[in-house]
């Protein structure tokens, strides 16, 4: 029977090991850019939500002079 040298059976090992730390360094990286992208796009809602309050504002304001 013809046995396989202990280095060779090391770098198998080494290989799934770096395939699985590979995997787990790519689902973290996802991870932080999702939550990049919701934390921008929750900025980017906010400064819709203020231009808009600004335009309200602007659009009562010549009412408002209108009636003193």
């Amino acid at each position: 029977m013809v046995e396989t040298p202990l280095w060779v059976l090391v770098l198998i090992g080494f290989i799934i090991f770096s395939g699985y730390m590979s995997f787990r360094a790519m689902r973290a990286e996802a991870k932080l850019e999702q939550e990049y992208i919701e934390k921008e796009g929750q900025v980017y809602m906010e400064r819709i939500e203020k231009a808009r309050e600004m335009k309200q504002d602007v659009e009562e304001e010549p009412e408002l002079k209108s009636f003193g």
